[in-house]
């Protein structure tokens, strides 16, 4: 036997007795007792004031690059004329770049804009309103209207299959008319499920119709397959980092680095009411209306909001309640909880002195 073995062997038997020795001390150490809710978070309104404050940086470049975007507006639009769809990518928000497009280079078309980063999109309600758009096309254009098919209005009552084909009017019909929808954030919460995503590829694919879309999630182009892709949205893809925040995309989501409360800010409430229908105000209204009057009580019965709503002629059945009371929910602007007798009672999840700024800033 070698005595170069056993002084191999007895090096290795060191290393391995260290190694040992430094995992129990290791484990025996003392750890941390710190915990993520020991942090003392701001409040919502303190980060979202801070980060306003924030001073833009790279001014020049940035309008450097935004002027370079610019000069491509004809290019898009001979895209859009030969039947292709505009998928934006890149750093930053693309809001305020399309919408600019549009408002520039696109004043002979009918435009829709659909703020996909909402949780409240309604698929059916976009094709509704592409669907009347393209009647006033119609109208407008007297010679055409006649190789249509005839579909009148009101569209509510018509079937998905129906204003699709509508949109898509006959084949062999030549007419460079269109409606340009703008979706900023195709890929945003109110879009993302499957079914959103077909039935806008299958929007996207009819004659008389063309799309310009954002996505900034990582995974966006996972939503589609390869059909969706390159037959129906027929996507020309453009790379367009604009390095600009994303300050109205991001107000209806809750802030990491904010302190978590239950209740949103008036401001922010104020924003999404804003956003909604006048009827869906006036019956957010009767339900904070009747909120500050009686802050003893638990909520306000749905019965009871659908009465007062049905004497004021704010609602027409229990079914137009039912969507404004499901868009409420979706942005936590109203919450439900069980009375004592069992019933269903709505709330907002405001101080009173909040909503009486809610109530304040949205009849401004």
């Amino acid at each position: 036997m070698d005595i170069n073995d056993v002084d191999v062997d007895e090096e290795d038997l060191d290393f391995s007795r260290n190694y040992f020795l430094a995992k129990e001390l290791a484990s025996s150490a003392k750890k941390s007792g710190h915990k993520l809710s020991d942090i003392d978070l701001v409040s919502e309104e303190e980060l979202r004031a801070a980060v306003a404050n924030l001073k833009p940086k790279h001014e020049k470049e940035v309008k450097t690059l935004m002027v370079g975007y610019k000069s491509l507006y004809k290019k898009w639009l001979f895209e859009l004329r030969c039947g292709f769809g505009l998928l934006m990518y890149g750093f930053g928000s693309k809001k305020a770049l399309i919408e600019d497009f549009a408002s520039t280079t696109l004043k002979e078309f009918s435009v829709l804009v659909i703020n996909g980063y909402l949780q409240s999109v309604n698929i059916k309600q976009v094709i509704i309103a592409v669907a009347e758009l393209f009647m006033e096309e119609v109208k407008l254009n007297r010679k055409a209207a006649g190789s249509y098919p005839k579909l009148q209005q009101p569209f509510n009552s018509k079937s998905m299959d129906d204003l699709l084909a509508f949109l898509n009017g006959y084949g062999e019909n030549k007419s460079d008319k269109f409606v340009c929808i703008l979706v900023h954030n195709i890929d945003g919460p109110g879009l993302r499920d499957s079914e959103s995503q077909q039935y806008l590829a299958r929007l996207a694919a009819c004659a008389h119709v063309r799309m310009v879309a954002s996505i900034d999630h990582v995974n966006a182009t996972l939503l589609w397959d390869k059909k969706m892709v390159h037959t129906q949205f027929n996507w020309c893809c453009h790379h367009i980092p604009t390095f600009a925040p994303y300050k109205v995309e991001t107000t209806f989501f809750p802030l990491i680095l904010a302190n978590a409360g239950s209740a949103q800010s008036a401001k922010t409430a104020a924003i999404v009411l804003q956003s909604l229908t006048p009827n869906a105000q006036s019956v957010f209204k009767v339900l904070a209306d009747f909120q500050l009057a009686h802050p003893d009580e638990e909520g306000m019965p749905v019965n009871d909001l659908y009465t007062v709503c049905r004497e004021r002629f704010l609602v027409s059945s229990q079914v137009t309640l039912n969507s404004h009371l499901t868009e409420f929910k979706d942005h936590e602007l109203v919450k439900t909880r069980k009375h004592s007798d069992g019933q269903d009672c709505l709330y907002v999840p405001l101080s009173s002195e909040a909503i009486e700024k809610l109530l304040i800033e949205i009849s401004q």
